[in-house]
């Protein structure tokens, strides 16, 4: 396997007044987790990819990611809760139930 895991970031961005994840700072919060996951060696072969995936259709419930090969997703608000996921589910192999959607 290329990599164990990968985490999609919807970074969807609408000008037509419907709910969007780059309402809520997407595209930033993104570019903090793929900094977490290198900093903590996590990244490259055999380890986790951050990827933008742009819109994932769940924008209402945004901002939103998805774990696979498990295929959770998140909701999440800030770089707390992005760490968390880091600690817990891509480092520790635990869903963190709070943030499912």
């Amino acid at each position: 396997m290329f990599y164990s895991r990968h985490i999609f970031f919807c970074t969807n961005s609408r000008d037509d007044g419907r709910a969007s994840c780059e309402d809520h700072g997407a595209r930033r919060l993104r570019d903090y987790a793929k900094a977490r996951v290198k900093e903590l060696g996590l990244a490259g072969r055999g380890g986790i990819r951050v990827n933008i995936a742009g819109c994932l259709g769940r924008c209402g419930q945004g901002p939103v990611i998805v774990v696979y090969p498990e295929g959770v997703w998140y909701s999440y608000r800030d770089e707390r809760d992005l760490d968390e996921i880091i600690e817990e589910h891509l480092v520790g192999g635990r869903v963190v139930e709070r943030l499912k959607i």
